[in-house]
């Protein structure tokens, strides 16, 4: 049997409206852009550096940026609401300093950059791919699976009640087993 199956755990559903979280934990509205506006103010940093990349600039970030900006992220896009609440504090700073070390924290971005340049969030054809999708309350976001099911061919769908954008590092556990659960029909017995 060939491979041909994708699971995902950031899937943006297009057409899907843009939603604010239900509430904060305290159980207080929430406040701030919407998760769609948040995900696009978040990455603005890293895009613009991109987009000087490409221009042939090629500016580095300034270490302490970066730095900044992605343990926010890690605050805005986990659970928990401080970085290293929702992952350990060793692992967070392992995770920033790798992107210090080899300069890849453009090319590690390149992927929204190139897909929002190309109008890629929306494709025209749905995918005949079945693909298997695990939802994370606090992805940046999350997606809405009836408007998945117009872009992609849904066979296996997961909401978690815990987890975020970084679920490999925040919730392992959870994502592993799903992916597990997703791909044991392929597992040659």
């Amino acid at each position: 049997m060939a491979c041909g199956q994708k699971y995902v755990s950031f899937l943006k559903t297009p057409g899907a409206p843009v939603i604010h979280r239900a509430a904060t934990k305290s159980g207080s509205a929430p406040s701030g852009p919407a998760p769609g506006e948040q995900f696009r103010l978040g990455l603005g940093f890293l895009l613009d550096g991109i987009a000087r990349c490409l221009a042939g600039q090629k500016p580095r970030p300034v270490r302490t940026q970066w730095g900044a900006w992605i343990t926010e992220k890690f605050g805005e896009w986990t659970d928990n609401g401080l970085p290293d609440e929702a992952v350990d504090r060793d692992q967070l700073l392992t995770n920033v300093t790798l992107y210090w070390l080899t300069g890849t924290a453009g090319s590690s971005a390149r992927l929204y950059y190139e897909t929002a340049r190309a109008r890629a969030w929306n494709p025209t054809a749905r995918s005949t791919v079945p693909t298997g999708v695990a939802v994370f309350p606090r992805e940046i976001v999350p997606p809405i699976r009836r408007f998945a099911e117009q872009s992609d061919t849904i066979v296996h769908w997961t909401e978690f009640g815990r987890g975020g954008h970084f679920a490999a590092m925040e919730v392992p556990d959870l994502l592993v087993g799903d992916v597990r659960e997703f791909f044991r029909p392929l597992r040659r017995v």
